[in-house]
């Protein structure tokens, strides 16, 4: 003969369905949220960089130069604004429109020594708006960046918006004999 062993099964508790059902709900949202999310920053690669800055032009707080610039005070500093034969003291972040930094003082270890007039000409232009202790974003359109040749054997494509976050935290006039230092050689600098 077998024996039969009875297990005792509780019944299900009231609203134990409903939060399983919320659960999984909530589940595919978040995971929808992050696919849309992730999608964003390829869409924003993908669009030719004009529709980029127009629809970016017009968000609160966004200016843009005669030369088509577009940068955003992230934090205001004080005193003279930086010229064009000045040479600063930066801390920089520099990104593609897909969120992947190209290259960045932290990456470097330490803030970068570098002439105004030394860079290419959206950078140094937005230097110039800037003065010591401010924070901005700028936007650099293709025309005032690498343009259609890229830069860094491939690291910033052809006919990018770059998109820096940019500290100054000093400014001092050249010096006849300085030279270019700092960050002027390929590689993706500005």
């Amino acid at each position: 003969m077998s024996e039969v062993t009875a297990v005792p099964l509780r019944p299900v508790g009231k609203g134990t369905v409903r939060r399983l059902w919320l659960g999984v709900a909530a589940a595919v949202l978040i995971g929808g949220g992050l696919a849309w999310a992730g999608t964003a920053r390829q869409v924003a690669m993908g669009e030719p960089p004009a529709v980029f800055l127009a629809k970016n032009a017009k968000k609160h707080g966004v200016h843009t130069t005669a030369s088509g610039l577009e940068y955003q005070v992230l934090s205001q500093g004080q005193g003279n604004t930086a010229g064009a034969t000045d040479i600063v003291l930066i801390d920089y972040d520099g990104k593609l429109l897909d969120g992947s930094t190209f290259d960045s003082t932290a990456q470097h270890g330490s803030p970068a020594v570098m002439p105004v007039a030394g860079s290419i000409p959206g950078f140094s232009e937005g230097l110039q708006l800037m003065n010591r202790g401010a924070r901005y974003r700028f936007w650099i359109p293709p025309q005032l960046g690498y343009g259609a040749q890229g830069a860094g054997d491939g690291v910033i494509p052809p006919n990018s918006v770059l998109v820096f976050d940019v500290t100054l935290r000093e400014i001092a006039p050249q010096q006849p004999d300085a030279g270019m230092a700092g960050m002027t050689g390929p590689g993706g600098q500005p």
